[in-house]
């Protein structure tokens, strides 16, 4: 089974949490993860793969337009039925992280995907809306994204095999 990560990165930050998120993924067996930057998606590993996690830095309390533009233009990707998940970056806790993950959940529904993101059922870490890094917290945040990857994975594998 295949998982794709899709993400933009200016600094580095959501590249580094991409690559995490991807390491808690490989802790489930059977599960291939491919970690892609906008501008070099495998199409058809990203069409294999049965979840697609999104990765955003937060600008102006919003996500990127690297990332809204990718959705206004990805009409050749049906998504419908795959696991959609969403993480961020910022630089400080009042920066619009959940606004910016938000505004990647309304693409996710819109193109049928069904969310997911652990919420609080599973216990801590709680991982609402999708996990979040802020720089005051980066290397403390990366057991969260491991987890949040692991989990994905999880139910990848519960709702497709």
């Amino acid at each position: 089974m295949k998982i794709s990560i899709l993400y933009f990165s200016k600094t580095g930050h959501t590249k580094e949490m991409a690559n995490v998120i991807a390491d808690g993924i490989r802790k489930v067996p059977n599960i291939e993860v491919g970690v892609f930057a906008l501008d070099s998606i495998d199409d058809n590993f990203l069409l294999d793969s049965k979840a697609v996690i999104f990765g955003t830095p937060t600008y102006y309390a919003n996500t990127c337009w690297q990332i809204k533009k990718w959705f206004d233009e990805s009409n050749k990707y049906n998504l419908e039925g795959k696991i959609g998940a969403v993480f961020s970056t910022a630089h400080y806790a009042q920066g619009g992280a959940d606004t910016a993950i938000l505004t990647i959940i309304n693409h996710l529904m819109v193109k049928g995907m069904l969310v997911y993101s652990g919420g609080s059922a599973l216990g801590k870490p709680f991982i609402h809306l999708g996990a979040v890094a802020i720089d005051e917290n980066f290397e403390e945040s990366k057991s969260m994204f491991s987890i949040f990857g692991e989990r994905i994975a999880l139910k990848a594998k519960e709702l497709f095999n």
